[in-house]
């Protein structure tokens, strides 16, 4: 694929902040951001402006698609259908990377919320399959993200890490990794964050997100993408690209959204961290 290649830090490409980025040099973008994140069922069939707007960041930057509602773990059929309009807008944005959730949101409809899957083994080869048929349609390999959750699921056979484990290993797929989850989960299930890290398999780590939260409860944080990052999850940031080494990472923030200029901070902090632990210099180009 003709892609632009995809490395450094990135952001989500949110409506609001898309004028103050456009309004800067259109030839030197800003140094901080290597590429932008967009989820696909927000973009797909856009038209006029909006379709303009979006190519101009395509053709200056990488964009990742990061999907919102193919439900890999739903017991609804996998949505075929959309996925073939994925590909094609996949195709149209030269987008190198999709990735989605490992999580259900429908079930006889769309439930507009990402759901635990139960961690049993029927799960594991009913989500699997369902991915490796994803990677058929859009012939190429995705990566699949590590959710936060707050109530576990009522069936059990194993823990999250083997069923994360088991579900990369049965699909072939890579990981999206999401640091902050972890820790959302680490806190409203009290386990060892940095010991779930080190239990990952950094080989298929493709992707990451890091994110800020709300704390509701000594033993309960919600994951709201609303907040500055705080220092542990940035300490699971640091952890992983020491451990694994540096892959793309993208900052979330998603509400209670603060002025670029601050977005930008900790973009450069995430670049920070990143040329700590790069082995050689990151390089632009094709893929």
């Amino acid at each position: 694929m003709n892609a632009k290649a995809l490395f450094g830090a990135g952001l989500g490409l949110k409506r609001e902040l898309m004028p103050q980025l456009q309004a800067r040099d259109p030839i030197t973008p800003p140094s901080a951001i290597d590429f932008f994140e967009i989820a696909p069922e927000n973009w797909i069939g856009i038209g006029g402006a909006r379709a303009r707007q979006l190519a101009w960041f395509a053709e200056r930057y990488p964009i990742v698609a990061h999907g919102l509602s193919l439900s890999l773990g739903g017991p609804d059929p996998l949505n075929e259908v959309f996925l073939q309009r994925v590909k094609g807008f996949l195709e149209q944005y030269r987008i190198p990377l999709y990735t989605e959730h490992l999580s259900y949101c429908s079930a006889n409809g769309y439930l507009y919320d990402l759901l635990p899957i139960p961690f049993t083994e029927e799960a594991v080869k009913h989500v699997a399959a369902r991915i490796r048929r994803t990677q058929d349609i859009l012939e190429r390999r995705i990566a699949v993200e590590n959710s936060s959750y707050y109530v576990a699921a009522p069936i059990a056979e194993m823990d999250e890490l083997t069923f994360i484990r088991a579900v990369l290993e049965e699909a072939d797929c890579n990981l999206h990794l999401d640091v902050n989850n972890i820790y959302v989960n680490s806190v409203n299930f009290s386990f060892d964050p940095q010991e779930f890290l080190r239990s990952l398999p950094g080989e298929r780590i493709a992707y990451i997100h890091t994110a800020g939260h709300l704390r509701e409860a000594e033993d309960l944080v919600i994951d709201t993408h609303g907040a500055p990052v705080i220092d542990p999850v940035w300490d699971l940031l640091e952890e992983t690209y020491r451990l694994f080494g540096v892959a793309p990472t993208l900052l979330e923030r998603d509400t209670n959204m603060p002025p670029l200029a601050e977005l930008e901070q900790e973009i450069n902090h995430i670049a920070l961290l990143q040329q700590r632990h790069s082995v050689t210099p990151q390089k632009k180009g094709a893929a």
